[in-house]
C-alpha cells in the first residue's frame, strides 16, 4: 500500500517486491514539496524563491494572498496555463505508470488528474473510484480524490459527490480512500498545523459497516496514524514520498 508519492518514482519500482498486489491511494503529481522547495511543477516554471514565498503564505493559511502571487506570476508566463501544467503532469505521469508493477490498484488523490490517468495505465493496472474489486478473497472498495478546500487542488468535489461513491462501494472488507475518515486525530498535520479535510461521510459508513481496515493517506505527518473505530482498524499508509517505504497489509 502506497499513498501521496509526489513524483517518486524511483522508490515505487520497487514498492511492490514480494507482494501479491499494489494498491495505490493517490497523489502522484508533485506540484511543490514542501520539505525541498526545489522540487515540483511550480518551481520548474517559477524558481524555488517564489515557491519559498508560496509556501510561507500557505503555511498562514493567507490562501487570498497566495492565490493573488500565482495569478501575478503565470501573467508573466508566455502560453496557456493549462497546456503549460497538463505538460508537465504528463512527464510525471509517464514516469509514475511505468513503475507500477503487475498488478497495481489505484484510485486517484485531491492533486491527480483523473481525465489523463487511462493513457498512461498499463493492462495491469486497474484504476477504481466509486468501484469494488476482489482481492485474494477479500473484497477491497476504493474512493478516489478530496473535498473541497480553499487549496482548490485539481480533483476537489463536493461532500454530496463524495458520498455518493462511498455509498456506491458499499460493505467491503477494506475501504481504500485517498484522504481519511472525520476524526480530528488523523487529519490533523503536526508539521503543517493545520487540520485537514477528512470525510465525514466516510466516517459514518465505517460505523455502519464495519469494514476489517480503512485505509487511507491524504495528511502526511498526522498526529496519529492509526487507531479503531468500533471494529474497524484505520491507518494511514503513510507520505510515500518522504518515506520511499510501502505499508504492507497481510491476511
Amino acid at each position: 500500500m502506497v499513498s501521496d508519492v509526489h513524483g517518486n518514482a524511483r522508490d515505487l519500482a520497487g514498492a511492490g517486491a514480494g507482494a501479491d498486489a499494489l494498491i495505490c491511494l493517490g497523489d502522484l503529481v508533485l506540484f511543490l514539496d514542501y520539505a525541498d522547495h526545489a522540487r515540483g511543477i511550480f518551481p520548474e516554471l517559477f524558481g524555488e524563491a517564489n515557491a519559498d514565498r508560496l509556501v510561507e503564505l500557505r503555511t498562514a493559511r493567507r490562501f487570498e494572498e497566495a492565490r493573488e502571487l500565482g495569478a501575478s506570476l503565470w501573467s508573466t508566463v508566455g502560453g496557456d496555463r493549462t497546456a503549460l501544467i497538463e505538460k508537465a503532469v504528463r512527464k510525471q505521469y509517464a514516469e509514475m505508470f511505468a513503475a507500477f508493477p503487475t498488478p497495481t490498484y489505484a484510485t486517484y488523490g485531491n492533486v491527480d488528474m483523473p481525465t489523463l490517468w487511462p493513457e498512461y495505465a498499463e493492462p495491469g493496472t486497474t484504476v477504481l473510484d466509486g468501484e469494488r474489486v476482489e482481492i485474494g478473497g477479500w473484497t477491497f472498495g476504493f474512493v478516489g480524490g478530496g473535498l473541497r478546500t480553499p487549496m482548490r487542488t485539481p480533483y476537489e468535489i463536493s461532500d454530496e459527490e463524495y458520498a455518493a461513491k462511498i455509498e456506491a462501494v458499499g460493505e467491503v472488507d477494506v475501504l481504500c480512500t485517498h484522504i481519511p475518515p472525520e476524526v480530528p486525530e488523523l487529519v490533523y498535520d503536526t508539521v503543517a498545523r493545520r487540520f485537514e479535510r477528512g470525510s465525514r461521510a466516510l466516517l459514518d459508513a465505517i460505523r455502519r459497516t464495519r469494514p476489517r481496515y480503512s485505509l487511507f493517506g491524504h495528511v502526511h505527518q498526522p498526529l496519529v496514524r492509526r487507531m479503531r473505530i468500533g471494529a474497524t482498524e484505520c491507518v494511514n499508509v503513510g507520505h510515500f514520498a518522504g518515506s520511499g517505504k510501502p505499508w504492507a497489509l497481510e491476511w
